[in-house]
């Protein structure tokens, strides 16, 4: 089956072909150590993953939300946690919020900066020296292990003050790499992030979600929709290679008890046909949302707050109905899917693990059905 149309010549072309063959067939070892290899990082920088939303007067390529996500899809159909890890190619949005003389700082070697960070909760954090002194452990820090600025979320103790995200070099933070020990998205390296009495500058922190100090279409974009957006789309190109796995079966895999070939069950024809309309229909509201709201900044300079909804809705449908799929193509498998090293394994572990994220929870859908009554959602919903 197809995969999402990729303009793969934004992306290194060949270079790109053989980075997702590499991915494809060293998923073992990711796993295994539980991040993604430091080659592949820096084969990432060499695409282009880091700089796709830099502004083009810092070296940046200035790509649209569509086709980073396009490309993260891609990935994730090699391998869900390289799919996950190189979502975080979107750090300009969370960066942008930096003053302007830091973000010329982070930039100052060229675009290809890679962010990685672990925000909740918040630790307490006093002023010193013109700072925040920072102490505490966060978990979930995905991609830390080839990072080389670390966020990590602070709450300043002063009244009224919005919590912050402090940003640290790699060397300032110890990364407790027994702390990952889950069932999917083994390799997206989650550890969590340790930091003792480091003194951050005020100027290296941000109020996270706070209005981007650069200009340009991009940081118009929701910020927190995209988070969320560039780890759901992984769901999809898990899904996507967990079909192409059921179908590669066929003609091939002879029944012990003498059944028919797996393509010519009836059942299983029935069962595919209805994943694979699932998955294409959450694709297209997925990219149709996308569109809409980047046409909505082209015309207008804004996402209105319901078209920023309809982005939250369909990313939490998106990796809701990629997880049923994946979890129909591991049924139809049989038993070859349940050893842990078959990739059919893998795929339903990862695809059901990203339906956990606090992006993806439930609540999505209740502050969606309240903004299409007309109410008000939660706090931080958009």
């Amino acid at each position: 089956m197809s995969l999402p149309k990729l303009d793969k010549s934004l992306w290194g072309g060949t270079e790109l072909d053989r980075l997702l063959l590499d991915i494809r067939e060293r998923r073992e070892e990711f796993e295994q150590q539980r991040f993604i290899s430091h080659d592949i990082i820096e084969r990432y920088k060499n695409v282009g993953i880091y700089r796709a939303f830099v502004p083009t007067q810092f070296g940046g390529d200035e790509r649209t939300p569509v086709q980073f996500l396009q490309l993260i899809e891609t990935i994730a159909s090699a391998d869900g946690s390289a799919g996950w890890v190189a979502s975080f190619g979107m750090n300009p949005a969370y960066l942008s919020a930096l003053p302007h003389e830091t973000i010329a700082k982070v930039w100052a070697n060229g675009p290809d900066v890679v962010f990685a960070g672990g925000i909740f909760p918040p630790k307490p954090a006093v002023r010193k020296d013109g700072g925040f002194l920072v102490n505490g452990r966060w978990q979930f820090g995905s991609g830390c292990m080839g990072a080389s600025l670390i966020g990590v979320g602070i709450q300043p103790e002063v009244e009224g003050a919005l919590p912050r995200m402090a940003v640290l070099p790699r060397d300032k933070v110890t990364i407790d790499q027994n702390s990952w020990n889950v069932h999917g998205m083994t390799a997206t390296g989650s550890f969590d992030l340790v930091v003792e009495d480091v003194v951050v500058p005020e100027e290296w922190t941000f109020v996270r979600g706070a209005p981007a100090n650069l200009e340009g279409h991009f940081f118009n974009y929701p910020s927190l929709s995209l988070a969320a957006q560039v780890l759901s789309v992984t769901s999809a190109g898990v899904a996507r290679e967990a079909l192409d796995l059921v179908y590669a079966m066929g003609g091939k895999r002879a029944s012990v008890t003498g059944a028919p070939d797996i393509g010519d069950r009836q059942y299983v024809q029935t069962a595919v046909a209805k994943a694979e309309a699932r998955l294409q229909s959450a694709r297209a509201f997925f990219y149709d949302a996308t569109e809409a709201a980047w046409d909505s900044i082209l015309s207008h300079g804004e996402v209105p707050p319901l078209q920023t909804s309809m982005l939250r809705l369909s990313t939490s449908h998106l990796t809701h109905e990629c997880a049923e799929v994946t979890r129909a193509a591991y049924k139809l498998a049989g038993m070859t899917s349940a050893y842990y090293s078959h990739p059919l394994s893998r795929c339903f572990r990862d695809a059901h693990l990203a339906t956990q994220h606090a992006f993806m929870g439930e609540i999505t859908f209740q502050n969606a059905g309240a903004m299409l009554f007309g109410k008000q959602p939660l706090p931080g919903y958009l």
